[in-house]
């Protein structure tokens, strides 16, 4: 079967010349030249360790973006979204225009306000994989949009 789709897709046309191949997507991870000084990238940039924050290596181009992580251990997290003006030095994130965090405590801060808060009996734990969706509503702002056992923060 793979002999005959080979066979026509190089016969077809002009022999395949006007075959645009796919180009393999990058690996999102950890960007190590863009984290907090006392920040610890570890797990081939797929976990971080350590105070402070860190950018990944892949930036948001759409106005709807998705991405999940996991809590490895429980303690003090910030996850969200930021641009490269962001301190990653100053901890908790979300004190400034510059990112819009969820915290550990379930708060969502952007200009050092609290946007929203996830119910108390809603709150992510030590196991627990977060889905966030990132709706970029009008510049320059952002607006977080976190999904956490059927909890929507708006």
């Amino acid at each position: 079967m793979a002999a005959m789709f080979t066979c026509c897709l190089g016969c077809c046309g002009e022999g395949g010349t006007g075959h645009i191949p796919l180009k393999e997507m990058p690996t999102v991870q950890l960007d190590t030249h863009h984290m907090g000084t006392d920040v610890v990238i570890v797990k081939s940039g797929r976990r971080i360790c350590g105070t402070g924050g860190c950018l990944a290596n892949a930036p948001l181009h759409q106005n709807k973006s998705y991405f999940e992580f996991k809590i490895q251990s429980t303690g003090v997290w910030g996850v969200g979204v930021a641009t490269q003006k962001v301190n990653l030095n100053q901890v908790p994130l979300g004190r400034d225009t510059n990112s819009l965090v969820l915290r550990h405590d379930g708060s969502v801060y952007h200009n050092n306000e609290e946007k929203n808060r996830l119910p108390a009996n809603s709150l992510p734990q030590e196991g627990d994989i977060v889905g966030q969706t990132v709706w970029f509503v009008a510049s320059p702002g952002f607006l977080l949009t976190s999904k956490l056992a059927g909890v929507d923060i708006n």
